[in-house]
Protein backbone atom coordinates (compact mmCIF):
# COMPACT_ATOMS: atom_id res chain seq x y z
CA UNK A 1 0.00 0.00 0.00
CA UNK A 2 2.71 2.49 0.96
CA UNK A 3 4.73 1.60 -2.15
CA UNK A 4 1.71 2.32 -4.35
CA UNK A 5 1.16 5.65 -2.60
CA UNK A 6 4.73 6.76 -3.21
CA UNK A 7 4.75 5.42 -6.77
CA UNK A 8 1.64 7.48 -7.46
CA UNK A 9 3.25 10.59 -5.93
CA UNK A 10 6.36 10.10 -8.07
CA UNK A 11 4.35 9.88 -11.27
CA UNK A 12 1.53 12.35 -10.65
CA UNK A 13 3.11 14.97 -8.38
CA UNK A 14 6.86 14.65 -8.94
CA UNK A 15 6.38 13.97 -12.68
CA UNK A 16 9.05 11.26 -12.71
CA UNK A 17 9.07 8.26 -15.04
CA UNK A 18 10.29 4.87 -13.86
CA UNK A 19 13.45 4.99 -15.96
CA UNK A 20 14.50 8.48 -14.84
CA UNK A 21 17.80 8.58 -13.00
CA UNK A 22 17.67 10.22 -9.56
CA UNK A 23 20.36 11.67 -7.31
CA UNK A 24 19.14 10.74 -3.83
CA UNK A 25 20.25 12.59 -0.69
CA UNK A 26 20.96 9.94 1.95
CA UNK A 27 21.88 11.05 5.47
CA UNK A 28 21.67 7.58 6.97
CA UNK A 29 18.59 8.50 9.00
CA UNK A 30 15.19 6.76 8.81
CA UNK A 31 13.56 8.97 6.18
CA UNK A 32 16.35 8.80 3.59
CA UNK A 33 16.92 5.05 4.09
CA UNK A 34 13.19 4.45 3.67
CA UNK A 35 13.17 6.43 0.42
CA UNK A 36 16.29 4.61 -0.78
CA UNK A 37 14.62 1.26 -0.18
CA UNK A 38 11.33 2.25 -1.81
CA UNK A 39 12.91 3.83 -4.91
CA UNK A 40 15.05 0.73 -5.32
CA UNK A 41 12.01 -1.53 -5.14
CA UNK A 42 10.22 0.63 -7.67
CA UNK A 43 13.11 0.25 -10.10
CA UNK A 44 14.48 3.78 -10.31
CA UNK A 45 18.18 4.09 -11.25
CA UNK A 46 19.89 5.87 -8.34
CA UNK A 47 23.06 7.69 -7.38
CA UNK A 48 23.49 8.23 -3.64
CA UNK A 49 24.84 11.55 -2.36
CA UNK A 50 25.98 12.26 1.20
CA UNK A 51 27.57 15.40 2.65
CA UNK A 52 29.47 15.27 5.94
CA UNK A 53 28.74 18.60 7.65
CA UNK A 54 31.49 17.98 10.23
CA UNK A 55 29.21 19.24 13.00
CA UNK A 56 29.37 16.15 15.23
CA UNK A 57 32.15 13.70 16.16
CA UNK A 58 30.19 10.79 14.72
CA UNK A 59 29.60 12.44 11.31
CA UNK A 60 32.53 10.59 9.70
CA UNK A 61 31.10 7.27 10.94
CA UNK A 62 27.73 8.16 9.42
CA UNK A 63 29.41 8.88 6.07
CA UNK A 64 31.09 5.47 6.27
CA UNK A 65 27.73 3.88 7.14
CA UNK A 66 26.07 5.40 4.04
CA UNK A 67 29.04 4.37 1.90
CA UNK A 68 28.68 0.78 3.12
CA UNK A 69 24.97 0.81 2.26
CA UNK A 70 25.80 2.00 -1.26
CA UNK A 71 28.38 -0.76 -1.66
CA UNK A 72 25.94 -3.45 -0.48
CA UNK A 73 23.25 -2.09 -2.81
CA UNK A 74 25.63 -1.86 -5.76
CA UNK A 75 24.87 1.83 -6.18
CA UNK A 76 27.30 4.64 -7.04
CA UNK A 77 27.85 7.16 -4.27
CA UNK A 78 29.13 10.72 -4.17
CA UNK A 79 30.60 11.78 -0.82
CA UNK A 80 31.51 15.28 0.28
CA UNK A 81 32.84 17.01 3.40
CA UNK A 82 32.28 20.64 4.33
CA UNK A 83 33.11 22.87 7.30
CA UNK A 84 29.62 24.18 8.05
CA UNK A 85 30.68 25.88 11.28
CA UNK A 86 33.20 28.00 9.40
CA UNK A 87 30.60 28.89 6.77
CA UNK A 88 28.09 29.90 9.44
CA UNK A 89 30.70 32.04 11.18
CA UNK A 90 32.02 33.71 8.01
CA UNK A 91 28.61 34.46 6.52
CA UNK A 92 26.74 35.27 9.73
CA UNK A 93 24.32 32.34 9.36
CA UNK A 94 22.76 29.98 11.85
CA UNK A 95 24.17 26.45 11.82
CA UNK A 96 20.82 25.20 10.51
CA UNK A 97 20.82 27.60 7.58
CA UNK A 98 24.50 27.08 6.76
CA UNK A 99 24.01 23.30 6.77
CA UNK A 100 20.98 23.60 4.49
CA UNK A 101 22.81 25.82 2.00
CA UNK A 102 25.89 23.62 1.95
CA UNK A 103 23.84 20.46 1.51
CA UNK A 104 21.78 21.69 -1.43
CA UNK A 105 24.78 23.23 -3.17
CA UNK A 106 26.55 19.88 -2.88
CA UNK A 107 23.54 17.91 -4.14
CA UNK A 108 23.02 20.05 -7.22
CA UNK A 109 26.74 20.22 -7.99
CA UNK A 110 26.84 16.42 -8.00
CA UNK A 111 23.70 16.22 -10.13
CA UNK A 112 25.29 18.51 -12.71
CA UNK A 113 28.50 16.49 -12.70
CA UNK A 114 26.53 13.26 -13.16
CA UNK A 115 24.20 14.88 -15.74
CA UNK A 116 21.19 13.88 -13.64
CA UNK A 117 18.01 15.95 -14.00
CA UNK A 118 16.40 15.08 -10.65
CA UNK A 119 17.48 15.48 -7.01
CA UNK A 120 15.33 13.75 -4.38
CA UNK A 121 15.16 14.37 -0.64
CA UNK A 122 13.34 12.50 2.12
CA UNK A 123 11.16 15.29 3.50
CA UNK A 124 8.03 13.85 5.09
CA UNK A 125 4.58 15.10 6.08
CA UNK A 126 6.00 15.85 9.54
CA UNK A 127 8.68 18.04 7.95
CA UNK A 128 5.95 19.80 6.00
CA UNK A 129 4.03 20.58 9.19
CA UNK A 130 7.16 22.04 10.77
CA UNK A 131 7.95 24.09 7.67
CA UNK A 132 4.46 25.57 7.42
CA UNK A 133 4.48 26.45 11.11
CA UNK A 134 7.92 28.06 10.80
CA UNK A 135 6.70 30.18 7.91
CA UNK A 136 3.54 31.13 9.79
CA UNK A 137 5.54 32.31 12.80
CA UNK A 138 7.93 34.23 10.56
CA UNK A 139 5.08 36.05 8.80
CA UNK A 140 5.42 34.52 5.34
CA UNK A 141 3.07 35.10 2.43
CA UNK A 142 0.86 32.64 0.59
CA UNK A 143 3.78 30.82 -1.06
CA UNK A 144 5.50 30.25 2.29
CA UNK A 145 2.32 29.00 3.97
CA UNK A 146 1.93 26.49 1.15
CA UNK A 147 5.10 24.82 2.42
CA UNK A 148 7.23 22.54 0.29
CA UNK A 149 6.05 21.18 -3.05
CA UNK A 150 6.47 17.68 -4.41
CA UNK A 151 8.32 19.07 -7.41
CA UNK A 152 10.20 22.37 -7.69
CA UNK A 153 11.50 23.50 -11.08
CA UNK A 154 13.00 25.99 -11.44
CA UNK A 155 14.24 26.20 -7.87
CA UNK A 156 16.79 28.14 -5.85
CA UNK A 157 19.57 25.85 -7.03
CA UNK A 158 18.89 25.20 -10.69
CA UNK A 159 16.82 26.22 -13.67
CA UNK A 160 16.86 22.75 -15.21
CA UNK A 161 17.40 20.18 -12.43
CA UNK A 162 14.21 19.34 -10.55
CA UNK A 163 14.02 19.00 -6.77
CA UNK A 164 11.47 16.35 -5.74
CA UNK A 165 10.10 15.33 -2.34
CA UNK A 166 8.11 12.11 -2.85
CA UNK A 167 7.43 11.55 0.88
CA UNK A 168 5.45 14.71 1.63
CA UNK A 169 2.33 12.57 1.95
CA UNK A 170 3.96 10.03 4.30
CA UNK A 171 4.09 10.41 8.08
CA UNK A 172 7.21 9.55 10.03
CA UNK A 173 5.26 6.96 12.04
CA UNK A 174 4.52 5.07 8.81
CA UNK A 175 8.21 5.15 7.92
CA UNK A 176 9.34 3.81 11.30
CA UNK A 177 6.82 0.97 11.09
CA UNK A 178 8.04 0.05 7.60
CA UNK A 179 11.71 0.07 8.63
CA UNK A 180 10.97 -2.17 11.60
CA UNK A 181 9.01 -4.56 9.43
CA UNK A 182 11.85 -4.71 6.87
CA UNK A 183 14.53 -4.92 9.59
CA UNK A 184 16.28 -1.82 8.24
CA UNK A 185 18.49 -0.06 10.77
CA UNK A 186 19.10 3.67 10.47
CA UNK A 187 21.51 5.99 12.27
CA UNK A 188 20.26 8.31 15.00
CA UNK A 189 21.23 11.96 14.80
CA UNK A 190 21.43 13.18 18.39
CA UNK A 191 21.29 16.80 17.21
CA UNK A 192 17.65 16.22 16.24
CA UNK A 193 16.87 16.28 19.96
CA UNK A 194 18.80 19.48 20.65
CA UNK A 195 16.20 22.17 21.35
CA UNK A 196 18.74 24.94 20.83
CA UNK A 197 17.85 24.52 17.17
CA UNK A 198 14.68 26.33 16.11
CA UNK A 199 13.12 23.48 14.15
CA UNK A 200 13.73 21.07 17.02
CA UNK A 201 11.93 23.39 19.43
CA UNK A 202 8.94 23.38 17.09
CA UNK A 203 9.06 19.59 16.76
CA UNK A 204 9.51 18.69 20.41
CA UNK A 205 7.90 21.60 22.26
CA UNK A 206 5.52 23.81 20.27
CA UNK A 207 3.71 21.23 18.13
CA UNK A 208 2.96 18.84 21.04
CA UNK A 209 1.76 21.85 23.05
CA UNK A 210 -0.58 23.02 20.25
CA UNK A 211 -1.93 19.48 19.87
CA UNK A 212 -3.34 19.84 23.36
CA UNK A 213 -5.72 22.39 21.79
CA UNK A 214 -6.31 20.45 18.58
CA UNK A 215 -5.21 16.81 18.30
CA UNK A 216 -5.65 17.05 14.50
CA UNK A 217 -3.23 19.97 14.21
CA UNK A 218 -0.69 18.19 11.97
CA UNK A 219 -3.25 16.87 9.50
CA UNK A 220 -5.06 20.22 9.40
CA UNK A 221 -1.83 22.07 8.63
CA UNK A 222 -1.08 19.63 5.82
CA UNK A 223 -4.55 20.19 4.33
CA UNK A 224 -4.18 23.95 4.67
CA UNK A 225 -0.80 23.87 2.93
CA UNK A 226 -2.19 21.78 0.08
CA UNK A 227 -5.13 24.18 -0.39
CA UNK A 228 -2.83 27.21 -0.40
CA UNK A 229 -0.47 25.57 -2.91
CA UNK A 230 -3.37 25.06 -5.30
CA UNK A 231 -4.48 28.67 -4.80
CA UNK A 232 -0.90 29.77 -5.42
CA UNK A 233 -0.80 27.92 -8.75
CA UNK A 234 -3.73 30.01 -9.94
CA UNK A 235 -2.00 33.19 -8.75
CA UNK A 236 1.22 32.09 -10.46
CA UNK A 237 -0.61 32.05 -13.81
CA UNK A 238 -1.71 35.67 -13.28
CA UNK A 239 1.75 36.52 -11.99
CA UNK A 240 3.40 35.16 -15.14
CA UNK A 241 1.22 37.50 -17.21
CA UNK A 242 2.08 40.44 -14.93
CA UNK A 243 5.78 39.59 -15.07
CA UNK A 244 5.77 39.72 -18.88
CA UNK A 245 3.99 43.08 -18.80
CA UNK A 246 6.09 44.71 -16.07
CA UNK A 247 9.68 43.49 -16.53
CA UNK A 248 11.56 45.46 -19.16
CA UNK A 249 14.93 43.81 -18.72
CA UNK A 250 17.27 42.20 -16.24
CA UNK A 251 20.71 40.79 -15.59
CA UNK A 252 22.16 39.00 -12.53
CA UNK A 253 22.54 42.31 -10.66
CA UNK A 254 19.25 44.10 -11.39
CA UNK A 255 15.67 43.91 -12.66
CA UNK A 256 14.26 46.84 -14.64
CA UNK A 257 10.52 47.32 -14.05
CA UNK A 258 7.73 49.47 -15.45
CA UNK A 259 6.29 51.30 -12.41
CA UNK A 260 3.07 52.38 -14.14
CA UNK A 261 2.32 48.82 -15.24
CA UNK A 262 2.88 47.58 -11.69
CA UNK A 263 0.64 50.28 -10.21
CA UNK A 264 -2.17 49.15 -12.51
CA UNK A 265 -2.05 45.64 -11.02
CA UNK A 266 -4.19 44.50 -8.09
CA UNK A 267 -2.34 44.97 -4.81
CA UNK A 268 -2.06 41.20 -4.29
CA UNK A 269 -0.28 40.72 -7.63
CA UNK A 270 1.96 43.73 -6.92
CA UNK A 271 3.14 42.02 -3.74
CA UNK A 272 3.71 38.70 -5.45
CA UNK A 273 5.56 40.34 -8.33
CA UNK A 274 7.92 42.24 -6.03
CA UNK A 275 8.49 39.09 -3.99
CA UNK A 276 9.34 37.15 -7.14
CA UNK A 277 11.74 39.88 -8.30
CA UNK A 278 13.60 39.71 -4.98
CA UNK A 279 13.76 35.92 -5.20
CA UNK A 280 15.18 36.10 -8.73
CA UNK A 281 18.10 38.23 -7.53
CA UNK A 282 18.46 36.51 -4.13
CA UNK A 283 17.28 32.92 -4.73
CA UNK A 284 18.59 31.64 -1.39
CA UNK A 285 16.92 34.36 0.69
CA UNK A 286 14.42 32.84 3.10
CA UNK A 287 13.56 35.55 5.63
CA UNK A 288 11.51 37.81 3.38
CA UNK A 289 8.72 38.85 5.70
CA UNK A 290 5.59 40.94 5.20
CA UNK A 291 7.33 44.15 6.25
CA UNK A 292 9.89 43.91 3.42
CA UNK A 293 7.24 43.56 0.71
CA UNK A 294 5.05 46.23 2.27
CA UNK A 295 7.90 48.74 2.26
CA UNK A 296 8.44 47.99 -1.42
CA UNK A 297 4.74 48.48 -2.22
CA UNK A 298 4.59 51.73 -0.25
CA UNK A 299 7.72 53.02 -1.98
CA UNK A 300 6.19 52.24 -5.37
CA UNK A 301 3.12 54.31 -4.43
CA UNK A 302 5.11 57.21 -2.91
CA UNK A 303 8.89 57.20 -3.52
CA UNK A 304 11.10 58.81 -0.91
CA UNK A 305 12.81 62.17 -1.54
CA UNK A 306 16.05 60.32 -2.32
CA UNK A 307 14.15 58.13 -4.83
CA UNK A 308 15.68 55.01 -3.29
CA UNK A 309 15.25 52.71 -0.31
CA UNK A 310 17.28 49.83 1.07
CA UNK A 311 15.12 46.74 0.96
CA UNK A 312 16.71 43.44 2.02
CA UNK A 313 19.87 41.37 1.51
CA UNK A 314 21.82 44.20 -0.10
CA UNK A 315 19.02 45.03 -2.55
CA UNK A 316 17.54 48.48 -3.05
CA UNK A 317 14.67 49.98 -5.02
CA UNK A 318 15.43 52.99 -7.22
CA UNK A 319 12.63 55.13 -8.61
CA UNK A 320 12.99 57.15 -11.81
CA UNK A 321 10.37 59.05 -13.84
CA UNK A 322 9.37 56.02 -15.90
CA UNK A 323 11.46 53.21 -14.42
CA UNK A 324 11.75 51.20 -11.24
CA UNK A 325 14.96 49.31 -10.56
CA UNK A 326 15.47 46.49 -8.09
CA UNK A 327 19.22 46.13 -7.78
CA UNK A 328 22.17 45.42 -5.56
CA UNK A 329 23.90 48.57 -4.38
CA UNK A 330 26.95 47.54 -6.41
CA UNK A 331 25.01 47.12 -9.67
CA UNK A 332 25.99 49.24 -12.66
CA UNK A 333 22.60 50.14 -14.08
CA UNK A 334 22.32 51.07 -17.75
CA UNK A 335 21.66 54.70 -18.65
CA UNK A 336 18.48 54.52 -20.70
CA UNK A 337 16.31 57.22 -22.19
CA UNK A 338 18.59 60.21 -21.46
CA UNK A 339 21.07 62.16 -23.57
CA UNK A 340 24.65 61.29 -22.64
CA UNK A 341 28.10 62.33 -23.83
CA UNK A 342 30.33 59.58 -25.15
CA UNK A 343 33.25 60.83 -23.01
CA UNK A 344 34.29 63.57 -20.63
CA UNK A 345 35.70 65.69 -23.48
CA UNK A 346 34.35 68.98 -24.89
CA UNK A 347 32.52 69.08 -28.23
CA UNK A 348 32.20 72.23 -30.39
CA UNK A 349 28.81 73.18 -31.79
CA UNK A 350 28.55 75.87 -34.47
CA UNK A 351 25.37 77.28 -35.96
CA UNK A 352 24.44 75.74 -38.23
CA UNK A 353 25.90 72.49 -36.97
CA UNK A 354 25.33 69.42 -34.87
CA UNK A 355 27.04 67.17 -32.33
CA UNK A 356 26.44 63.46 -31.90
CA UNK A 357 25.89 62.01 -28.44
CA UNK A 358 25.77 58.44 -27.17
CA UNK A 359 22.88 56.18 -28.12
CA UNK A 360 21.89 58.06 -31.28
CA UNK A 361 21.11 61.38 -29.58
CA UNK A 362 21.82 64.65 -31.46
CA UNK A 363 22.03 68.33 -30.60
CA UNK A 364 21.46 70.53 -33.65
CA UNK A 365 21.91 74.30 -33.96
CA UNK A 366 20.38 76.69 -36.53
CA UNK A 367 20.50 80.48 -37.03
CA UNK A 368 17.11 82.01 -37.78
CA UNK A 369 16.26 85.64 -38.50
CA UNK A 370 13.79 87.21 -36.14
CA UNK A 371 10.11 87.81 -36.94
CA UNK A 372 7.38 88.95 -34.54
CA UNK A 373 5.68 85.56 -34.74
CA UNK A 374 8.96 83.73 -34.13
CA UNK A 375 9.82 85.93 -31.15
CA UNK A 376 6.41 85.24 -29.65
CA UNK A 377 6.90 81.50 -30.21
CA UNK A 378 10.42 81.55 -28.77
CA UNK A 379 9.42 83.50 -25.66
CA UNK A 380 6.49 81.20 -24.93
CA UNK A 381 8.43 78.00 -25.61
CA UNK A 382 8.26 75.44 -22.82
CA UNK A 383 9.58 72.39 -24.65
CA UNK A 384 12.41 70.67 -22.79
CA UNK A 385 14.01 69.44 -26.04
CA UNK A 386 14.00 72.86 -27.75
CA UNK A 387 15.74 76.11 -26.84
CA UNK A 388 15.75 79.58 -28.46
CA UNK A 389 18.78 81.75 -27.64
CA UNK A 390 19.74 85.31 -28.57
CA UNK A 391 22.74 85.18 -30.92
CA UNK A 392 23.93 88.60 -29.69
CA UNK A 393 24.63 87.11 -26.26
CA UNK A 394 26.43 84.02 -27.56
CA UNK A 395 30.03 83.26 -28.46
CA UNK A 396 30.22 80.75 -31.30
CA UNK A 397 31.10 77.98 -31.51
CA UNK A 398 29.22 76.75 -28.47
CA UNK A 399 30.78 74.12 -26.25
CA UNK A 400 29.02 70.90 -25.24
CA UNK A 401 30.61 69.48 -22.13
CA UNK A 402 29.85 67.38 -19.03
CA UNK A 403 29.26 69.02 -15.66
CA UNK A 404 32.16 70.27 -13.56
CA UNK A 405 32.52 70.50 -9.81
CA UNK A 406 30.87 73.68 -8.53
CA UNK A 407 28.76 74.31 -11.66
CA UNK A 408 25.93 76.77 -11.13
CA UNK A 409 23.06 77.64 -13.45
CA UNK A 410 20.62 80.53 -13.88
CA UNK A 411 17.36 78.92 -15.03
CA UNK A 412 14.98 80.94 -17.18
CA UNK A 413 12.08 82.18 -15.07
CA UNK A 414 14.03 82.64 -11.83
CA UNK A 415 14.82 86.32 -12.34
CA UNK A 416 18.53 85.78 -12.74
CA UNK A 417 18.97 83.79 -9.52
CA UNK A 418 21.39 80.87 -9.73
CA UNK A 419 21.16 77.34 -8.41
CA UNK A 420 23.66 74.54 -7.97
CA UNK A 421 23.56 72.35 -11.05
CA UNK A 422 23.65 69.28 -8.82
CA UNK A 423 20.52 70.46 -6.95
CA UNK A 424 18.68 71.11 -10.20
CA UNK A 425 19.47 67.63 -11.48
CA UNK A 426 18.38 66.01 -8.24
CA UNK A 427 15.15 68.02 -8.14
CA UNK A 428 14.49 67.09 -11.78
CA UNK A 429 14.72 63.39 -10.96
CA UNK A 430 17.86 62.69 -13.00
CA UNK A 431 19.46 59.56 -11.53
CA UNK A 432 22.97 59.83 -10.16
CA UNK A 433 24.48 57.60 -12.85
CA UNK A 434 23.17 59.88 -15.62
CA UNK A 435 24.41 63.20 -14.18
CA UNK A 436 28.13 62.88 -14.86
CA UNK A 437 27.83 62.72 -18.68
CA UNK A 438 24.70 64.81 -19.14
CA UNK A 439 25.45 67.27 -22.00
CA UNK A 440 25.60 70.98 -21.13
CA UNK A 441 25.56 73.56 -23.92
CA UNK A 442 27.82 76.45 -22.87
CA UNK A 443 28.87 79.86 -24.18
CA UNK A 444 31.73 81.88 -22.76
CA UNK A 445 32.05 79.52 -19.81
CA UNK A 446 28.36 79.89 -18.87
CA UNK A 447 25.72 77.16 -19.18
CA UNK A 448 23.28 78.31 -21.86
CA UNK A 449 21.04 75.23 -22.03
CA UNK A 450 20.64 71.91 -20.26
CA UNK A 451 19.13 69.71 -23.01
CA UNK A 452 15.97 68.03 -21.86
CA UNK A 453 15.65 70.30 -18.81
CA UNK A 454 15.97 74.11 -18.85
CA UNK A 455 17.54 77.00 -20.74
CA UNK A 456 19.42 79.87 -19.14
CA UNK A 457 18.11 83.28 -18.17
CA UNK A 458 21.38 84.80 -19.46
CA UNK A 459 20.75 83.94 -23.12
CA UNK A 460 17.00 84.47 -23.30
CA UNK A 461 15.25 85.96 -26.29
CA UNK A 462 13.50 89.35 -25.93
CA UNK A 463 11.68 91.70 -28.29
CA UNK A 464 14.99 93.28 -29.42
CA UNK A 465 16.49 89.98 -30.56
CA UNK A 466 17.39 90.18 -34.25
CA UNK A 467 18.84 86.71 -34.81
CA UNK A 468 17.95 83.57 -32.88
CA UNK A 469 19.84 80.32 -32.45
CA UNK A 470 17.54 77.34 -32.25
CA UNK A 471 18.93 74.35 -30.34
CA UNK A 472 17.16 71.02 -30.70
CA UNK A 473 17.66 67.74 -28.88
CA UNK A 474 16.55 64.65 -30.78
CA UNK A 475 17.18 60.96 -31.08
CA UNK A 476 17.64 59.10 -34.33
CA UNK A 477 15.24 56.27 -35.01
Amino acid sequence: MILEKIHSALKEKCLIKTGDKILLAVSGGPDSLFLLNVLGQLGYPLVIAHLDHQLRPESAQEAAFVSEIATRSGLPIRLGRFDVKAMARDQGLSLEEAARLARYRFLFEQARLEQIQTVATGHTADDQVETVLMHLLRGAGLAGLGGMDYRSLPNSWSQDIALIRPLLGIWRGEIMAYLEEQNIHATTDASNLDTRFYRNRLRHELIPYLERYNPNLRRNLIHTAETLRQDMKFIEEKLDEAWSACVRGSDPAYIWLDPLAIKNLPLSIQRHLLRRAIQVLRPNLRDMDFEVIERAVNFLAAPTRSHSIELVAGLCLLSEPDSLWLAGWEAELPVLGWPQLESQGVLLLDAPGKVELAGGWLIQAEKINSTPALLELAQSNCQADLAWLDLANLSLPLQVRPRLAGDRFQPLGMGGHSIKLSDLMINSGIPRRARGKWPLVCSGGKIAWIPGLRMSHLFRVDNQTSTLVQLKLSKEG
